[in-house]
C-alpha cells in the first residue's frame, strides 16, 4: 500500500471515529464542561506521548507573535466542545452534529470581512442554500419539535461558531504546523478550563460508573489524542480536496448512528436540510477542476 492510500485510509477511519463520538459522551454522567476538561487532558498526555515517542521536537522559539494565537484559539476548542456536549443533550445526535457542521459556511461568511476575499457566486449560492439547510432541520412547522430541540440546535450553532473562530485563528498562525499545533491548543485548553470547572461545580467524577470510566477513556484518548495523530498524520500525505471529500464521513456516520442504532427520529424535511449543508458545504471547498491544455 502506497502512502496516498495508507493516508486516505488513516484519514477516513479518524473521520469514522469522530461520526461515533455523540453515543458516548451521552453516556457519561459529569457536567460538559467538567468532559471537556478531561477530553483535553488525557488528549494533551497522549499527543505529548506521541510527540516525545516519534522525536517530533516543539521549538517555543518559533512561537513568537503567535502564542497568544495559540492560546485563543484553544480557549475556543474548550468551549466549542462545551457547547458541542451540550446540544447532544438537547437534541438528537444528527441534529446536532449538523448544526455544527455549519462552521464551513460561518467561515465562508466571515473572510471577506477579515481577508478581504470576494465573494464568488459560487460561494453566495453555497451559502444561501447552507442556510437553506438549516432552516430545515430546525423543523420549522413541526409541531412535534420541542423548545429542548431548538436550545439544542442553538447550543450547535454556538459550536460552530467557535469552530469556525478555531478555523480563522489558525489562518494567521504560520510557524506552527499540524499536530504540534492542536497540542498547545490543547493545554490551552486545559488551563482555561481547570478554573472554569472548579467555578461550575467542580470535580464529580467520584459518582461515576464502570460504563461511564470506559466511555470516558474512549471519548479522550480514542476519539481525540489517537484519532488527532491520525489525522494529522494522514493529513500531510493527501490533496486538500481528496481530505475535504472524505472529512465528510464525520457528519454521515453520525446521523447514521443516530437514526439506525440510536433509533432517534428525523423527518425528511431534516434528512433534506442536512443533505443540503453537507452536499453545498463540500462543494464550496472543491476548487475547480483545471482545463487540460
Amino acid at each position: 500500500m502506497n502512502k496516498e492510500n495508507r493516508a486516505r485510509l488513516m484519514l477516513a477511519g479518524s473521520m469514522a471515529v469522530f461520526g461515533t463520538l455523540g453515543p458516548f459522551v451521552r453516556s457519561i454522567p459529569v457536567a460538559s464542561g467538567e468532559l471537556a476538561l478531561y477530553r483535553a487532558i488525557l488528549a494533551a498526555v497522549l499527543i505529548g506521548c506521541y510527540l516525545l515517542i516519534t522525536g517530533q521536537k516543539l521549538s517555543l522559539r518559533t512561537l513568537g507573535k503567535e502564542l497568544p494565537l495559540l492560546l485563543f484559539s484553544g480557549v475556543a476548542m474548550g468551549f466549542n466542545w462545551i457547547l458541542l456536549f451540550e446540544a447532544y443533550k438537547y437534541t438528537t445526535v444528527s441534529v446536532a452534529t449538523l448544526s455544527y457542521y455549519f462552521a464551513p459556511v460561518i467561515v465562508t461568511a466571515v473572510c471577506p470581512v477579515l481577508f478581504h476575499e470576494k465573494l464568488t457566486g459560487k460561494q453566495v449560492l453555497c451559502f444561501a442554500m447552507s442556510t437553506l439547510g438549516l432552516v430545515l432541520i430546525t423543523g420549522i412547522g413541526d409541531v412535534s419539535t420541542g423548545s429542548a430541540h431548538f436550545t439544542g440546535i442553538l447550543f450547535g450553532l454556538g459550536a460552530a461558531v467557535l469552530y469556525a473562530a478555531v478555523i480563522l485563528l489558525n489562518k494567521f498562525i504560520k510557524n506552527v504546523a499540524g499536530i504540534h499545533r492542536t497540542f498547545l491548543q490543547f493545554l490551552a485548553a486545559v488551563v482555561v478550563l481547570i478554573p472554569y470547572v472548579a467555578a461550575t461545580g467542580g470535580v464529580t467524577l467520584g459518582g461515576m460508573g464502570a460504563a461511564g470510566w470506559c466511555c470516558l477513556l474512549v471519548v479522550g484518548l480514542v476519539h481525540t489524542g489517537i484519532t488527532y495523530c491520525l489525522y494529522f498524520s494522514s493529513l500531510k500525505e493527501l490533496p486538500g480536496q481528496k481530505a475535504a471529500i472524505l472529512s465528510y464521513i464525520d457528519p454521515l456516520v453520525a446521523v447514521l448512528i443516530s437514526v439506525l442504532v440510536l433509533g432517534e427520529h428525523m423527518t425528511l424535511w431534516q434528512a433534506l436540510g442536512g443533505a443540503l449543508i453537507l452536499g453545498f458545504t463540500l462543494w464550496n471547498e472543491l476548487a475547480p477542476a483545471k482545463k487540460q491544455l
